[in-house]
């Protein structure tokens, strides 16, 4: 599966839990990290979990490669699924307001997925 379908996927999810802030970065060259970072918010940790788990659940009925790692879902405040080229990270607002990581690379391209 390409990045840019598996980016889309994610973020077609996420919305479906109404995640909000929904943007990916193509941070290609620039992190050796990854290639692009989807990024999105929740109110609360109940939400963003939800949002975790519904990534998981669609993009597994879609047969898309299932991620390397998921960290921070216990407690909610700042999950990260890994999935190789493509990091997710689920933000509660204040959380992703304080480390601000849409600045870091202030000169990649990036997407909106609000709708």
């Amino acid at each position: 599966m390409d990045t840019n379908t598996l980016v889309k996927m994610i973020a077609a999810a996420a919305s479906d839990k109404k995640a909000t802030r929904i943007v990916s970065q193509d941070i290609s060259g620039q992190s050796s990290i990854c290639d692009v970072q989807v990024l999105c918010s929740g109110s609360n940790e109940r939400q963003t979990q939800a949002i975790c788990s519904h990534i998981e659940d669609t993009l597994r009925e879609k047969r898309a490669p299932k991620p390397m790692a998921i960290e921070g879902k216990q407690t909610g405040h700042w999950i990260l699924m890994d999935y190789g080229d493509v990091m997710v990270h689920i933000f509660l607002d204040t959380i992703r307001d304080y480390y601000a990581l849409e600045r870091l690379w202030p000169s990649s391209s990036t997407t909106s997925y609000e709708s």
